[in-house]
């Protein structure tokens, strides 16, 4: 008899993703989730796989053999309270993924505060250019792959391992389960102020991470981070690599006013492959580096490696050109931590020239909520030459006073239909206008394109 497992939180991109993979494997799957959209809707759809809207407790008369629990769901959420009452069998998505799906596989985690989506992305399709056939869970839809995830059919499994909680009921972060074989860290800073109080909580969950990598395996490590170093330092028994733009076993040689997006890859002092490629940035040499690394460590050289990225179309909402009006180009990108907002606009900086940059952030994240980053906001702009602010009146903290530094550069929105007025009375032909969130954002983006040629 086919096992049913019932999926709470089904339209996020993770537990959305456990559910391709939980379908691809065999189980009966449906789901639950407050809101479901695009991505996520129409992949679930597609696949077939029923889910309902809300938290409601009847959906338990299911009866699945198993509830699968993602880490939006507490006590007190009715379906939460009658699973527990009626002594039903559940998990969290990162446990159930390591109990019957990853236990048989090579994994390959890519952990770190930023470029971990990127990076999962670029090795994947590595892996898959060279006839792996990987499976692979990854927190955004690579353009390569047009889904989130899937089962594979090779040895490998790449997956994004996120430092965030694993659910109500397990508090570690969602990487420690994943048991890989190779494990890249690509960075680590201070973020999730909401379940961490430091940056050195966060650094003994990636020590756990490191605690559970054989000794036959290997870590990719940034060797420019000091708090890599200080991580490794509480406890390393895996052989390691590791990666710098100008220093470490991997490392790149940019060619002069290419804008990164033509590379040599170093192996110890010597060349042993150059990249064309469409993305842009240090930041993606940087992780094209770690995913080279890691693609040799299952077989894969970097000559083949460098192959496919240079076929490798990025994954949506990094740095996603939107839509271009009037000379007017718009762009979606996820960065919402300040080191992620610099190196994005750098990267942009380094494609446009002179050409006038226009950013515009949501402060939507957790972290940012708190307003834990706010004094290292305005340092991270300023490559823009206008700053655009979704200033919320419960933000709950000085927004324009944590900014004031940018001076006439920085404006301010109280809502989405504000920030289109501003956003199209300011613009001017040639202008680039980079949207930064990690939410949807109002749909500002399809607002502002659709203001923008009414105005034209």
């Amino acid at each position: 008899m086919t096992m049913h497992v019932h999926i709470l939180g089904i339209g996020g991109t993770f537990m959305g993703g456990v559910a391709a993979i939980a379908k691809a494997a065999g189980f009966r799957v449906t789901g639950a989730d407050l809101n479901v959209y695009p991505p996520m809707s129409t992949q679930l759809q597609a696949l077939g796989i029923e889910f309902v809207q809300g938290y409601g407790a009847e959906q338990l008369d299911l009866k699945p053999d198993m509830v699968v629990v993602g880490n939006a769901l507490s006590r007190g959420s009715p379906v939460v309270e009658a699973m527990l009452d009626r002594g039903l069998a559940y998990t969290s998505g990162p446990q159930w993924l390591a109990e019957n799906v990853l236990r048989e596989k090579h994994v390959i985690a890519v952990a770190g505060t930023h470029g971990k989506t990127t990076t999962t992305a670029m090795l994947t399709w590595i892996l898959e250019d060279a006839g792996l056939a990987p499976g692979f869970l990854v927190g955004g839809v690579p353009s390569n792959f047009d889904a989130t995830a899937r089962f594979g059919q090779g040895r490998c499994f790449v997956i994004e391992a996120d430092e965030y909680d694993t659910a109500f009921f397990d508090k570690r972060a969602k990487f420690v389960h994943y048991r890989p074989r190779t494990a890249i860290l690509n960075n680590l800073e201070y973020d999730h102020a909401d379940i961490y109080p430091d940056v050195a909580s966060i650094r003994r969950q990636f020590n756990q991470l490191l605690r559970t990598v054989p000794g036959a395996g290997r870590l990719i490590v940034n060797g420019e981070d000091a708090e890599l170093a200080a991580t490794l330092g509480m406890g390393c028994w895996t052989p390691r690599e590791t990666f710098g733009s100008s220093q470490g076993d991997w490392s790149a040689r940019i060619a002069p006013g290419s804008a990164a997006n033509r590379f040599s890859v170093l192996y110890q002092g010597q060349e042993a492959a150059v990249v064309n490629w469409e993305l842009l940035g240090e930041h993606n040499v940087m992780n094209a580096l770690a995913a080279v690394a890691a693609a040799r460590h299952v077989g894969v050289e970097p000559a083949r490696a460098a192959q496919a990225l240079g076929r490798f179309r990025g994954v949506k909402r990094r740095m996603e050109i939107r839509g271009v009006v009037d000379e007017v180009t718009v762009y979606d990108d996820f960065a919402h931590h300040p080191t992620a907002i610099e190196t994005t606009l750098e990267g942009l900086r380094a494609r446009v020239g002179s050409a006038r940059i226009v950013a515009v952030l949501e402060p939507r994240s957790n972290t940012m909520k708190l307003g834990v980053h706010r004094e290292q906001l305005a340092p991270a702009l300023r490559s823009a030459d206008r700053a655009w602010f979704f200033n919320p009146p419960d933000l709950g903290w000085d927004l324009p006073g944590a900014v004031a530094t940018l001076g006439d550069r920085a404006r301010f929105g109280t809502n989405v239909e504000a920030l289109v007025k501003g956003l199209v009375d300011d613009s001017r032909p040639g202008d680039h206008i980079l949207v930064m969130s990690n939410g949807g954002f109002g749909g500002l983006h399809d607002k502002l394109l659709t203001a923008l040629r009414a105005r034209k």
